[in-house]
């Protein structure tokens, strides 16, 4: 069970730590652990979060209506 600390979890998910930091907060992110004060992140818990959150697609790729 590889641990991952927010910075290194957030470079892995490709978001902003203080993203990562107010998901945290507000919800809708991936599962962390607290250890004392510090954050971590088991690696499979954030690829199974990125997984979940299917690819996102542009507003280009969104058809208009007539």
């Amino acid at each position: 069970m590889p641990l991952l600390d927010a910075k290194e979890a957030a470079e892995l998910v490709k978001l902003a730590p203080a993203t990562l930091a107010k998901l945290r907060v507000v919800g809708g992110g991936p599962p962390y652990i607290k250890i004392g004060a510090r954050v971590v992140y088991e690696v499979a818990d954030l690829e199974a979060w990125v997984a979940a959150r299917g690819k996102r697609r542009s507003t280009s790729d969104t058809p208009r209506a007539a």
